[in-house]
């Protein structure tokens, strides 16, 4: 008996057996909106869908894990957005101490402020801006790119590019409008002009029956036809009612970007460059499936985590948030330099795809366009225009 305890002593003394204390553990919750189903069935949401990544980040950090006395757990909780709270509540009972959330941004600031100084919480899907700004928490980081990230990515590349003239076609639901004023700024802020604006009404068709190819070759030419000349076709179509039938049917010749065509993203499956490929085979050998954007994402917040945990030696939620915050916290993200935060409103830093449906085209901020403090820094909300003040 004396011996059995001496050595259960040694153990917990060794790197990579921890003890409760030294336990990070995180509960992440996919908020169940009902969404319609994409217009082509190779884009339905796999059923793992963030879980995936975030699964397999935490296989990285108990990797590391192991040999530092931490280990890192994962609570995952699927739930209507009506108990979004409630189920935040439950893990944090649990002892719970960090959250990752999927949820809309309504639904992901109800929970950052339910979760208060209990937990840190990390945003792995909303991409509004508000988040980063006037609505910005002191508890509340930001991994996935904001919609000015994104559509300040795309627009560099259409100003490299010479292809200044945009027509903007924009969808009718609310997360449309919000994409196409991101759009817009964009254009201000890097010079484009948009000739003309057209609006798109969802008419609540059947969208996949009532909309073949043969009604699409028909319509869609009328709709984009007598348009002021441009050079590309831009779409805000974050609900997806519309943009995948653009490529190829336009009236003028153009090519199409934006929620269709070259499309900016976190993430894409075709990406190899930077030892990608390492990420890309070991997710697809534990998920059976490429990787999106959405596990990639999650897969930041778990790996973002685990590197604060070994570099502080410490899972409190309030240290880990410090030093993330600070110019030595950084992440290897595959995307050829080193991910960081900004600590005027939690938004991760980080280079942003452009890529069509098998390849991708480009990688921004483009070479051509600089900044004073990081290049990265040209994507999205700088600190000097930033509305965040987070206490």
């Amino acid at each position: 008996m004396h011996i059995f305890v001496t050595c259960l002593g040694l153990l917990l003394l060794l790197p990579g057996v921890a003890s409760g204390q030294d336990a990070v553990r995180t509960a992440l919750l996919r908020v169940q909106h009902e969404t319609p189903l994409p217009l082509s069935r190779l884009d339905l949401p796999p059923e793992d869908l963030g879980l995936a990544g975030a699964r397999l980040a935490v296989a990285d950090n108990n990797t590391t894990g192991r040999f530092m006395g931490q280990e890192f757990t994962l609570e995952e909780v699927d739930v209507a957005p009506e108990e979004a709270v409630a189920a935040l509540q439950g893990a944090l009972d649990q002892g719970a101490r960090f959250v990752v959330t999927m949820a809309d941004a309504d639904t992901t600031l109800a929970l950052a402020d339910a979760a208060g100084e209990r937990a840190l919480v990390l945003n792995a899907m909303a991409p509004d801006d508000r988040l980063r700004g006037a609505d910005c928490r002191a508890n509340l980081l930001h991994l996935s790119p904001s919609r000015s990230m994104l559509t300040d990515a795309l627009a560099q590349f259409l100003m490299v590019k010479r292809w200044d003239s945009w027509l903007l076609i924009e969808g009718s639901h609310p997360s449309d409008t919000l994409l196409a004023d991101a759009y817009r700024k964009s254009a201000a802020k890097f010079g484009a002009t948009i000739v003309e604006e057209r609006l798109f009404e969802d008419t609540g068709a059947a969208r996949r029956t009532d909309a073949g190819p043969i009604q699409v070759q028909k319509q869609m030419p009328v709709f984009t036809q007598r348009a002021a000349e441009h050079d590309i076709v831009l779409a805000a179509d974050e609900s997806e009612v519309f943009s995948g039938h653009l490529p190829y049917h336009t009236w003028e010749p153009r090519p199409v970007a934006g929620s269709a065509g070259l499309v900016p993203a976190s993430w894409h499956p075709a990406h190899e460059a930077w030892g990608a490929t390492q990420l890309q085979r070991r997710f697809e050998r534990e998920a059976g499936r490429p990787m999106r954007p959405e596990d990639y994402d999650a897969w930041l917040a778990l790996r973002v985590l685990g590197e604060a945990a070994t570099r502080t030696e410490s899972t409190d939620p309030d240290v880990l948030r410090d030093y993330i915050l600070t110019p030595e916290f950084e992440l290897a993200g595959f995307k050829g330099q080193a991910l960081t935060f900004r600590d005027w409103d939690g938004q991760l830093r980080q280079p942003i795809l452009l890529g069509t449906g098998r390849m991708v085209v480009s990688v921004s901020p483009q070479d051509e366009f600089i900044h004073r403090v990081s290049p990265l820094d040209t994507l999205g909300t700088d600190r000097p225009e930033s509305a965040c003040r987070r206490n």
